[in-house]
């Protein structure tokens, strides 16, 4: 095990990272997008995003896409690279709002956080698409790891602290059993050359239909481009 650090709610540290782990000239067979904040009074990154969105969302599209390269290089016909972003359930509940996505014209913290985790869903549906139509050995799924017992539950008010503490033993899973079904995306048989899925519970279901709007799926990624800074490949 090797650790680099990247801080995902930075633009900069995440070029960092990326420059640290081509310089190690190694292969990438499986990225999970796994960082994230919830319920967070209003605040920003140091690149000016709405933390949810930068952090959650924005960050997590930065690092996937320039590391893509990387990617590309390492799957084969028989043992495709494996890009595994985690969303939520919350998603089901999010509304993209193309015209303000950093939440400056009324800020709702659970309505910031859904948000960003339609978007991960988003992200992963058009991103399959476009690796699909290059014929690119990598796939792309979305996981919605349950209710987990972590410390991701800190800024949520004290009466949900209190029920939380009460039936975290009966309701909630523990981090091993949240991390189950990315384990499940990332190295099971059964998810060989299998992309644009949303898991639950090591099963493929359906996420909310506003996810398949492909039409939304390609204005986000247009939008995220400018917002981090690369070119948008798909528009050639």
């Amino acid at each position: 095990v090797e650790f680099l650090y990247c801080d995902l709610a930075s633009m900069k540290s995440i070029r960092q990272f990326v420059q640290r782990f081509r310089a190690k000239d190694c292969p990438l067979h499986v990225l999970v997008n796994n960082a994230g904040v919830m319920l967070v009074p209003e605040k920003k990154t140091e690149d000016g995003f709405e933390e949810h969105f930068g952090l959650n969302y924005l960050g997590h599209f930065l690092l996937t896409n320039l590391l893509l390269d990387a990617l590309k290089q390492s799957g084969t016909h028989s043992h495709n690279a494996r890009i595994i972003t985690v969303s939520s359930a919350t998603h089901y509940v999010g509304k993209l709002h193309l015209n303000d996505l950093q939440s400056r014209c009324s800020y709702s913290p659970h309505g910031a956080y859904a948000q960003s985790k339609l978007a991960l869903v988003l992200f992963t549906y058009r991103l399959q698409h476009l690796l699909t139509a290059n014929g690119s050995y990598v796939t792309a799924n979305v996981v919605d790891p349950g209710v987990v017992n972590t410390d991701l539950y800190k800024h949520v008010c004290w009466v949900v602290k209190v029920v939380k503490w009460m039936t975290s033993w009966l309701l909630f899973k523990t981090p091993e059993e949240g991390a189950s079904t990315s384990i499940y995306a990332a190295v099971s048989p059964e998810m060989e050359g299998a992309g644009g899925c949303y898991l639950y519970n090591e099963e493929r279901t359906k996420s909310a239909d506003v996810a398949y709007d492909e039409e939304l799926q390609r204005r986000l990624w247009t939008e995220s481009c400018k917002m981090v800074g690369i070119f948008d490949e798909s528009s050639r």
